[in-house]
């Protein structure tokens, strides 16, 4: 009996040894990867966020933030930038791969980690503000945000130098952007590396400084874990490119407009619905110019009008017109970021399909509305029964289900007992046939 007391405690020993066994044999630095390829905007700020919760729970040694962006939102932005500053695992911002490049917020970003790297042909810089709708500040606006911009990023680039302080400055006052080689030279990035594994074999044994106190980090024979987007992270990302939000947003007043025009159903209103909330999230995101959304209205509304009462498509391409020049002024007005933009080419031909298959649609739905409705005796003409008795010029007709008494109308050819006979008017209760 006291052996089968002792049996759990020695089971308990044995899975500790084997646990602390393999513990020891993975014993490897720990390096997670986040992938930041896209628009600074809510959803990367959430993923990137998430990314460092991972780390931190997994007991990560290192987080390398690979880093792609044209820009993006100035809030966001500084999350990112708290989030990576107040990490308790340090966090290496690595612009790559080659080709990539960190614009504006990006270089707020990579100015941000405990060190930075840049893969070779890689960008970074540009870091002017600019409003909400993507135009120039004003004046006093303008050097409100560059000052506070600056006075951001000097306690992380001081330590880096003077000449590295000056080239980050000069983006924020003068928009200047360098290559790697020249940020490098400047001291504004630790390393250049061509890929994952060169990096982490440069940053072994390189001292970062921690909020507390320096750092040495080890990083041979590290394993690398990377976090990805979940769906609902890559769904807002996709909501942040133009050309879908517009195809949203054409799609959805499109649907909206057809259930109103042909009411009883219920899946264009759901469409359309569903069309509006989406594009309406990637509106609020995204920096854009409201006045173009009168253009797009106006479209419709040609659109309808055109239907309603053909013009032979002028007021179709007219719609096609305001739709194009909306979706400019929403889009493309000065001073909006180039992430932001949409291709004028894609424009014109989303513009084509709306307009057409919105004419097409609606036009269906308008000829069928227009069709007489016919109901009781009156839509018995034209069908055709089976002749059950006939004497001389009239006799019975079974039509459908029912009896009916018949006559021949004038000009008819002979009818006989079985012959099929088409309705050719009521008169009361009876029909006038002649011999199909």
């Amino acid at each position: 009996m006291k052996q089968i007391r002792l049996l759990p405690i020695f089971l308990a020993v044995l899975l500790l040894t084997g646990f602390a066994s393999v513990r020891a044999q993975s014993g490897q630095p720990l390096v997670v990867v986040i992938h930041a390829d896209g628009v600074i905007m809510p959803a990367m700020d959430e993923y990137i966020q998430r990314g460092l919760r991972v780390a931190d729970q997994r007991n990560a040694d290192l987080i390398v933030l690979q880093l792609d962006t044209p820009g993006g939102d100035g809030e966001s932005m500084l999350d990112i930038m708290q989030a990576i500053r107040n990490s308790d695992v340090p966090v290496v911002v690595f612009v790559a791969p080659s080709g990539a490049q960190a614009a504006s917020a990006g270089a707020m970003i990579t100015m941000s980690g405990r060190a930075s790297a840049m893969a070779p042909e890689t960008v970074i810089g540009a870091a002017s503000p600019i409003s909400s709708s993507g135009e120039n500040l004003d004046s006093t606006l303008e050097a409100k945000a560059k000052n506070d911009m600056k006075a951001t990023i000097r306690p992380m680039v001081s330590p880096r130098g003077e000449k590295a302080l000056t080239l980050a400055e000069s983006m924020i006052d003068e928009a200047v952007a360098v290559t790697s080689e020249e940020a490098l030279e400047a001291g504004l990035i630790d390393f250049i590396a061509s890929d994952m594994d060169e990096l982490l074999e440069k940053l072994d044994g390189f001292t970062v400084q921690m909020s507390d106190e320096p750092r040495v980090l080890e990083t041979t024979n590290a394993r690398t874990e990377t976090v990805m987007m979940n769906f609902v992270e890559e769904l807002l990302m996709i909501l942040t490119n133009s050309i879908i939000v517009l195809t949203l947003l054409g799609v959805g007043v499109q649907a909206i407009l057809i259930e109103i025009s042909s009411p009883g159903g219920w899946v264009a209103g759901f469409i359309g619905v569903v069309c509006l909330a989406l594009a309406g999230y990637g509106l609020g995101i995204l920096p854009v110019n409201w006045f173009g959304i009168i253009f797009l209205i106006t479209a419709f509304v040609l659109f309808i009008l055109d239907v309603k009462a053909p013009t032979h498509g002028a007021l179709t391409a007219a719609g096609i017109a305001s739709f194009v020049v909306g979706a400019l002024v929403l889009f493309n007005s000065p001073g909006t970021p180039d992430f932001a933009r949409v291709s004028i080419p894609a424009v014109i031909v989303l513009a084509v399909i709306l307009g057409g298959t919105f004419a097409i649609i609606v036009g269906f739905g308008v000829r069928a509305l227009r069709v007489p409705v016919r109901a009781g005796v009156e839509a018995l003409t034209g069908k055709v029964g089976s002749v059950r008795e006939w004497s001389e010029a009239s006799g019975q007709v079974q039509l459908e289900s029912e009896l009916w008494s018949a006559e021949a109308v004038e000009g008819s050819a002979k009818i006989r007992k079985g012959d099929h006979v088409e309705v050719v008017e009521v008169k009361g209760l009876r029909l006038k046939v002649r011999k199909k």
